[in-house]
Formats: C-alpha cells, sequence, structure tokens
C-alpha cells in the first residue's frame, strides 16, 4: 500500500484536481483495504480496486456541490481514466506527474518540497520535519497551506509544459534525494529508497542530457549498491568502514560510476554530480584504508561552494579528519555544532564520537556516543550506538 498509494492519488488528481479531496478519498480506500484485504484476500489488482474504491468516495463527495459535480465531468472528458477499452486504469506513472505537479510554480521550494515528501514519498509530518531540520508544528502548516494554495490555483494534473520544466526541476530533484535519504536511513524503508531510484530513472529519461538528473541518480545508485552490507542478520548497523564490500552490488556500482563520470565530462557541474563522485571514490575503494580521503576532501571544498548546508560541513570535517588527524577534525565539527540547524541533532554527536574514539579520547566518546544515542529517533542507530557506548565503557573498567 506504501507503493501504490502515491500512484492512485495521482490517477485520481489527473482525473478530478481537487488535491486534498482526492487525498482524503485515497486515504479511505487505504483504510478500507487495511479491514477487508486480511479477511478477503489481496485482489488480483490492487491498484485498479484502490482507484476504484477512492474514486467511489471522491465522486460522492464531489456531487455533493454543483460546481464541482460539473468540474468532474469536464476533466473526466478531458483525461479519460482508462488506455482504449481494456479498462485498465492507465499507467502513464501517474506518481511522476503527481512528482511534477506538487513542485507547481504557484508554491514556494519550501511547500513544493513538503507537499511532495507528504504526496509522493508517503512520509510522516515528523519524518518531512527531521528531514528539513525544522520543528514538527511549523511542518505541520506548511503543508496545510501547501494544499490550499493548489485548491486555489485550480492546477490540473497534466504534465507541465516543457518550458516549465527547469523551473520545477530543482524542487523535484531535492524531493527524491530526501525521500531516498529517509528510506536509505531508516534501514526497514527500502521501498522509499527503490521508489525514489525509480522516479529518478524516469526522470532521467525525461531529461537524458540533464547533467544533476544524471548525478543524482548515480547518487542514489552508488549509495544504495552498500544496502547488503549495512546491517547485520539481526539488523543491527555495521559502520562503512567494517562492511564487507564483497556484499556491495557491483552492477549498481559500475552503472552509478558510468552516469557520473560521463555527467561530469559533458554538462554543467553541480552537487548532485560532486556528491556522487565523493560515494564513488567510496565504492572504488577495495578496503577502507585505501579510500582516497584526500580527494574526497577536494570534492567536499568543491560541494560546499555549492551547498554549504551544516551535513555537507559536518562530513568535509570527518574527511578532513581522514588527512590530517582527529583533532583537525573534532576543531571544525566545534565551528559547525553552533548552527541552529542542527541543534540537538543527533549527527553532530554521532561524529563527535567517532573522532574522539580516534583520537584516543575513550571517555569523552563514550559520553559522545550516549548524548547521540539520545537524541536519534531510530531504534537501529540507538542500538549501534548503545552498542558502540558499551563497548567503550567495557574498555575502561566500568
Amino acid at each position: 500500500m506504501r507503493e501504490l498509494a502515491p500512484q492512485v492519488l495521482g490517477a485520481l488528481v489527473r482525473r478530478y484536481g481537487h488535491f486534498d479531496a482526492c487525498e482524503d478519498a485515497v486515504q479511505e480506500a487505504l483504510l478500507a483495504a487495511s479491514q477487508q484485504w486480511p479477511r478477503d484476500g489481496v485482489p488480483d489488482q490492487p491498484r485498479a480496486w484502490l482507484i476504484t474504491v477512492a474514486s467511489r468516495r471522491l465522486t460522492d463527495h464531489l456531487r455533493s456541490e454543483e460546481a464541482r459535480r460539473r468540474r468532474e465531468e469536464t476533466v473526466a472528458l478531458e483525461v479519460p481514466m482508462t488506455d482504449g477499452d481494456s479498462g485498465t486504469p492507465q499507467d502513464a506513472d501517474d506518481s511522476l506527474l503527481l512528482l511534477f505537479l506538487c513542485c507547481h510554480p504557484s508554491l514556494n521550494r519550501a511547500a513544493q518540497i513538503a507537499l511532495t515528501l507528504r504526496a509522493v514519498g508517503g512520509l510522516t509530518t515528523d519524518e518531512i520535519a527531521r528531514a528539513l531540520l525544522v520543528p514538527e508544528e511549523t511542518m505541520r502548516k506548511r503543508i496545510t497551506r501547501a494544499k490550499q494554495a493548489v485548491r486555489a490555483s485550480g492546477a490540473l494534473f497534466r504534465p507541465p509544459p516543457a518550458a516549465e520544466l527547469p523551473a520545477r526541476l530543482a524542487a523535484v530533484l531535492q524531493v527524491l534525494y530526501l525521500i531516498f535519504n529517509e528510506g536509505y536511513t531508516s534501514i526497514d524503508r527500502v521501498d522509499l529508497a527503490e521508489e525514489a531510484i525509480r522516479l529518478s530513472r524516469l526522470t532521467y529519461r525525461l531529461l537524458p542530457d540533464h547533467g544533476e538528473v544524471a548525478g543524482l541518480l548515480a547518487l542514489m545508485l552508488l549509495t544504495h549498491a552498500r544496502r547488503a552490507a549495512r546491517t547485520t542478520a539481526s539488523g543491527d548497523l555495521i559502520r562503512l568502514d567494517e562492511q564487507d564490500r564483497t556484499r556491495w552490488d557491483a552492477d549498481a556500482i559500475a552503472e552509478g560510476t558510468a552516469l557520473v563520470t560521463a555527467a561530469m565530462t559533458r554538462t554543467a557541474l553541480g552537487p548532485y554530480q560532486v556528491q556522487a563522485a565523493i560515494a564513488a571514490l567510496h565504492d572504488e575503494a577495495v578496503t577502507a584504508e585505501t579510500t582516497d580521503w584526500p580527494q574526497i576532501v577536494a570534492l567536499y571544498d568543491l560541494l560546499i561552494r555549492f551547498d554549504d548546508t551544516p551535513v555537507a560541513l559536518l562530513n568535509r570535517a570527518v574527511a578532513v579528519a581522514m588527512v590530517q588527524g582527529p583533532r583537525a577534525g573534532l576543531t571544525l565539527i566545534d565551528s559547525v555544532a553552533d548552527d541552529p540547524r542542527l541543534t540537538n541533532h543527533h549527527r553532530v554527536a554521532v561524529a563527535r564520537a567517532h573522532l574522539l574514539e580516534l583520537a584516543g579520547d575513550l571517555p569523552q566518546a563514550l559520553e559522545a556516543y550516549l548524548i547521540a544515542a539520545r537524541r536519534t529517533t531510530s531504534l537501529p542507530e540507538q542500538r549501534y550506538l548503545n552498542t558502540r557506548a558499551a563497548r567503550l565503557r567495557n574498555n575502561l573498567g566500568r
């Protein structure tokens, strides 16, 4: 149902418009499915079942108002719901079209990203707030305003004109990146990561000569290639330098490397290409010890010219530590930690703990691991960080 929800929402919005009402109808259909499917079995065509049920809920609502009834009939005539006479719901990838609709020019960038993460990514308000480093209540209001703006604009669900693609593309790429990142870091949300890759492939087919589209797809492939080696059989996290690299997906690494190499050679350079190049250097290293850290530092120096986010600066600090020593990295982390967007964020404490451990300051490393474990909301990360802390506590004889 996580996979089908954005496709069903897209199918309804394509036919009827009315984004907010369509979302409510899809939620009602999903609720009905959660009650009926366990009892009666999953239907042969679950997507068609959900579209049918959601459409019934929506038309009941639309017919209650004369103006909306007329709009429903008009849009239904303009955009058929089925392919020919087959009666099969049209599958022109409504989720990709929904992605571009949510990035409508009538919305500001923050609203575009929040709405798309909710509608296409299926993330909760809390997950979106954490991904964007803002309070949950702020994000809730932002999503509500975005839905109201789409409704007020009367935006119909159809492919945007070619002239509008550049204006929408930056938001589309950022949303795809955030969806992938949430799926990858959550461990148990493989569906999100794979959906982000699927939508990125479709976007790449739409714009094959755009360097940043290729760069983002490459970044996802190169990162996702390590998934099988990221956890133990019991689901515990394994740090990058301790992973069994023979379990990495060689085909995904080859595809991602080829994509980013071609993009950096032929097109204007951008931040996703730089991040993909960093990921490629990690993936190409046979062992953790042979990682080309000086080149990674150079790429981070280039990345922050495009995007000096606190997370990029934090990652650069760790890379510098691998070249110049942990104390140099800790100094840089201290300068980043004051950024209000990282207040009480577990990433700062994780980086500090790792570098303090490398520096041999085990008491301070233990404290940093415990702070990070308290701050993260991810159960796998909590287990990992508490395990590291327990190991240090044993070494210290506590």
